[in-house]
């Protein structure tokens, strides 16, 4: 059982509630006294403390609209953008099926064109904001992929145009960097695990 009570402070962060937990640790809505934001940390228990790095280490080279943003880090916690909003869940509309699977493959294009392999996409690492953005969360199992590591001094640009490390493609054909993500197996089970495998998408 958890000893961190609303109220209590980490360094500046003060807890504000909790958000969720599991067998590696728990997720706690915060608020950043010195900026006055709310943030989201996510503490781990002492024999995940590796993961907590190895997450770290992925989200911090990563710089994308759908990848939940890292502030912070400490000994055994990490400290996040919140995302209001909630796990993605069946849509009910074929549009709305379509904004999300996109949404997703462009924030996994990105990460694989930095060379990260997320490797634990699940619905509860995904979650969509009330303002219909996504944002995939939990990289603690990532892993380097080499494929990344070829396009490294190439750029990445986003369906909203915003330019990122990784692969770029004029006009930013998300289609065209999920192709060549996929000529990878091992990239290609990220995108199986989404569970767009149901949808198939124009070729």
């Amino acid at each position: 059982m958890s000893s961190r009570a609303v109220g209590s402070r980490i360094g500046p962060y003060e807890l504000m509630a909790p958000i969720g937990a599991g067998g590696m640790g728990e997720v706690w809505k915060a608020r950043d006294t010195r900026l006055d934001r709310v943030v989201a940390i996510k503490f781990s228990q002492a024999q995940f403390t590796e993961g907590v790095e190895r997450e770290a280490r992925a989200i911090a080279a990563l710089n994308h609209p759908n990848i939940c943003q890292i502030y912070d880090v400490g000994e055994n916690y990490l400290v996040m953008e919140y995302v209001d909003g909630e796990p993605i869940r069946a849509p009910d509309s074929t549009r709305k099926l379509l904004e999300i699977a996109v949404q997703i493959a462009d924030g996994l294009a990105a990460a694989h064109a930095a060379g990260v392999v997320h490797r634990d996409l699940k619905p509860s690492n995904i979650l969509l904001a009330k303002d219909g953005r996504v944002k995939i969360l939990d990289f603690g199992l990532a892993k380097p992929s080499a494929a990344g590591a070829a396009n490294e001094n190439t750029t990445f640009t986003s369906r909203s145009g915003g330019r990122h490390g990784g692969l770029h493609e004029p006009g930013a054909g998300v289609w065209a960097a999920t192709r060549r993500a996929q000529r990878s197996v091992c990239l290609r089970r990220d995108f199986v695990r989404t569970g767009c495998r149901k949808t198939r998408l124009p070729a």
